[in-house]
């Protein structure tokens, strides 16, 4: 009983693609108008409505976080002063 749904949809679909292939310029109209209708509401939604609403806590005032700043020279110190020991460490020549 499976199968025979199966053919019976697969047999609707190859009627479907038949009947688009059929009527091409009338199938590529509609893709067209649909794919013109999908880009204007996604401009609408994130051109038009995004200018008109606005943020919510625009009046807060943002502050610089001294602790953070200082944590992030301190890393990069020691990852300067790592490098630079690096390039003055001398390796084995492992082939003599």
């Amino acid at each position: 009983m499976k199968k025979n749904g199966f053919k019976q949809n697969n047999h609707r679909l190859h009627r479907f693609c038949r009947f688009l292939a059929e009527r091409a310029f009338l199938t590529f109209l509609i893709l067209l108008l649909l794919s013109l209708l999908l880009g204007g509401l996604l401009f609408y939604k994130y051109s038009f409505l995004t200018a008109k609403a606005e943020p919510a806590d625009i009046h807060q005032a943002s502050r610089f976080k001294e602790e953070v700043y200082q944590g992030v020279v301190d890393e990069w110190q020691s990852r300067e002063e790592r490098f630079e020991a690096a390039d003055t460490k001398e390796y084995l020549d492992a082939f003599r």
